[in-house]
């Protein structure tokens, strides 16, 4: 009997299981090569800024927005729980150049904004787009990507209201596949390669390289986006090796693992697929 060649990866998904729910999807742009637990809902954590940033492009694209207009820098947002106002944390954003001009009262353009949302994983940069292109535009996006009703973006970052009312955003390992992968394609649907060039080339620049890259050669060209809070570890990435065909990797993780624990087990991961994907 031949040997499963994803045989090394359905050990490996196996033993962290015990960890928590591991979910992995891997395909070409076309479709899935590999799924396990593929379909089963996460926390969406820092994700949302992708489907955030396509939205905000895709309005461009329409004449809607325009990406050079400077934006007032602030923090304070409305719950959509109850209309009642929050913040978001300093301390727990990455994006010290949104941050510099909120402290300075000077502004960021709309490119800038979704720039900082992706290569940082900017918060209160991804809160301010958010309440310029609405929720209703993110779910354009996800429908037009193909993406299931598991996935869903129902509120801001940090709005503790909607948090406390149920109000939560989640992704699936296969819907974050599908998007990326609609991306890669430069589909019509999300707005061409008007749209879609630019947000690769924003992931391409991301800071956050700890998981699925880490897992790969150096040198091999990704654009991932992350998202991590305590006990969640997802990643998305467009991977383009040199002289052959480009793929995605989709990695999401509900443990109980550290952060550093978390996103090496992710990055372990993807070394097994890259080893499967060059034999």
């Amino acid at each position: 009997m031949a040997i499963s060649p994803f045989r090394n990866l359905e050990e490996d998904l196996e033993a962290a299981s015990e960890h928590g729910t591991v979910s992995l999807w891997w395909g070409d742009l076309i479709g899935a090569r590999f799924a396990r637990n593929a379909d089963v809902p996460h926390y969406a954590a820092s994700t949302m800024k992708l489907p955030l940033v396509i939205a905000v492009l895709r309005k461009a694209a329409r004449g809607e927005i325009v990406l050079a207009a400077p934006v007032e820098v602030h923090n304070s947002f409305t719950s959509v729980a109850d209309g009642s106002t929050f913040s978001v944390d300093p301390a727990e954003d990455d994006d010290p150049g949104t941050w510099s001009a909120a402290e300075h009262g000077t502004t960021r353009s709309v490119l800038q904004l979704c720039d900082h949302a992706i290569t940082h994983s900017g918060n209160l940069a991804a809160n301010i787009l958010l309440e310029m292109v609405g929720l209703d535009e993110i779910a354009h996006v996800l429908h037009a990507a193909g993406c299931s009703d598991q996935t869903v973006i129902r509120r801001g970052i940090e709005d503790a209201r909607a948090r406390e009312a149920g109000i939560t955003n989640t992704v699936t390992a296969a819907d974050l596949g599908r998007l990326m992968a609609s991306l890669a394609r430069h589909d019509t649907a999300l707005g061409g390669a008007l749209v879609c060039a630019p947000v690769e080339a924003m992931l391409s620049r991301s800071r956050h390289r700890n998981q699925i890259p880490a897992g790969l050669p150096s040198g091999v060209t990704t654009a991932n986006k992350t998202g991590w809070v305590d006990g969640v570890s997802h990643d998305v990435c467009l991977v383009r090796p040199l002289d052959q065909a480009p793929f995605v990797l989709s990695i999401c993780t509900t443990t109980h693992l550290s952060e550093t624990a978390a996103a090496g087990l992710v990055a372990s991961l993807a070394k097994d697929v890259w080893r499967i994907f060059t034999e």
